[in-house]
């Protein structure tokens, strides 16, 4: 990675109850869990001021789609939350598919011997590893960031 592309990535997976933020180590390599965030209340305001506290040059956030590429009841929510995202931070925002990466946090999950009940508060946050350590290499493979750019004036759909 060139010099201008290093600093924090944070990706954010938008749940119906919570959205889990992770972060990269500044020279984009590494993907590890943050927090989670409630949904309820001002999770914009708690977003946007986590990258402003990891001085984040990018934020991810999580595309729902089904297998097949189409969107899902979640898609439009997801949509509406990154580009309301967009407008509270400076860091631009990139939209990226996350297919299978909650299935995957679950996985991973009891593998590590957490039952899901125990695990339900932490799975946000994995999910966010696995599709922020996707978009780190892709941005490793390609020099290019990952994701679609949401314009940060986009009104929600």
């Amino acid at each position: 990675m060139t010099d201008a592309l290093r600093g924090v990535r944070l990706a954010v997976d938008v749940g119906k109850a919570r959205v889990g933020v992770a972060r990269s180590d500044p020279d984009g390599l590494l993907a590890v869990p943050v927090e989670t965030v409630a949904r309820k209340g001002t999770p914009i305001d708690r977003i946007a001021a986590i990258a402003d506290e990891y001085e984040a040059i990018e934020i991810f956030v999580g595309l729902p789609l089904n297998l097949h590429g189409h969107d899902t009841p979640s898609t439009a929510d997801a949509r509406e939350f990154a580009a309301r995202l967009a407008a509270a931070s400076t860091a631009p925002v990139r939209m990226i598919d996350e297919r299978l990466s909650t299935v995957t946090a679950h996985h991973a999950l009891r593998e590590s011997g957490r039952s899901q009940r125990s695990s339900r508060s932490m799975v946000d946050q994995v999910a966010a590893v696995v599709f922020l350590q996707h978009a780190l290499d892709i941005e490793k493979r390609t020099g290019q960031p990952a994701g679609d750019l949401v314009p940060p004036a986009q009104e929600p759909a």
